[in-house]
């Protein structure tokens, strides 16, 4: 239907299953053939039994995730989805950027994006649990600087220059360096989260918005302090893509439209936590039914 955003589809990690792939295979299949334009993966490279962060998106101040739960590494598990796969889009929900060094996550990025076709879009966040990042080796309170460091060497080193290129920045620095493949265009970067600081550099540095856990007045002044950031950054703010959550079973036409008039360019949807794969591809198929997706 004209006017209406385009659908991603969460991989339900709460569910227990995004580590097993025939489970995965069957769902990533079932999300492409009803005509979804992506589907979307988590990250937590670990889970602490015991924390003392508080998670900003439950009032319980808890994830919900279990700490035995697998959640598998989410460029892995979207290098094995594109395999499976043929044109549905590949995307991280967020990936937690302080947990990765930006040289080797370029790499990685890059290479996934290649062999996909260009089917990747990686969103990134700056992670909510201190315990986590910490256990990585990035100091808690510095990550939103070093974001901002890393998301300019991925980009120096995807860019065509072949004498290689050099960084001598707060936290990375290299000489000469080249980095192939290269991705096979612009790479988009999509920042998530719910703070100023998030919007901000979205409209600096990235390529998209994903606020979370935001709604009403609030969602309207991030989005406007992101478009203002970008025009300070001379950039152009209609060129960033906003992404808007809701929930798969309850997202139809006319919700749809009203978050397009809202100014959503995406909806990610969110599934139900089951394991059952025939319920998921229901749930799946009724949305887009409703979507109008498939005839």
């Amino acid at each position: 239907m004209t006017g209406l955003p385009k659908f991603a589809v969460v991989a339900p990690v709460v569910a227990g299953v995004t580590a097993d792939p025939v489970w995965m295979t069957e769902f990533a299949r079932h999300v492409e053939d009803c005509g979804f334009e992506s589907i979307v993966v988590v990250e937590h490279t670990v889970l602490m039994t015991q924390y003392s962060s508080v998670y900003p998106y439950d009032q319980s101040g808890r994830v919900e995730i279990p700490a035995d739960c697998p959640v598998p590494d989410p460029l892995d598990l979207l290098a094995f989805l594109a395999g499976q796969t043929t044109r549905l889009g590949l995307a991280t929900g967020v990936l937690v950027l302080p947990n990765h060094h930006p040289v080797v996550l370029a790499k990685r990025v890059a290479t996934i994006d290649a062999l996909s076709g260009g089917r990747l879009r990686l969103g990134v966040g700056m992670g909510w649990l201190r315990e986590e990042v910490e256990a990585c080796g990035a100091p808690f309170d510095e990550r939103g600087r070093r974001a901002d460091e890393q998301i300019d060497v991925m980009r120096l080193l995807w860019a065509d220059q072949p004498e290689g290129v050099s960084h001598h920045g707060e936290f990375f620095e290299f000489d000469y360096a080249t980095c192939h493949p290269k991705p096979t265009g612009r790479l988009p970067i999509h920042i998530g989260g719910h703070s100023r600081a998030a919007a901000r550099r979205a409209g600096r540095r990235g390529d998209g918005f994903q606020p979370l856990g935001v709604s009403g007045d609030a969602l309207t002044e991030l989005v406007a302090l992101m478009r203002e950031e970008a025009q300070r950054a001379q950039r152009d703010p209609d060129a960033l893509e906003l992404s808007l959550g809701h929930l798969v079973t309850k997202i139809d036409s006319d919700r749809a439209g009203r978050l397009a008039a809202s100014g959503a360019d995406r909806v990610v949807l969110a599934m139900p936590p089951t394991a059952d794969l025939d319920e998921a591809r229901d749930v799946v198929s009724a949305c887009a039914q409703r979507l109008a997706l498939t005839s």
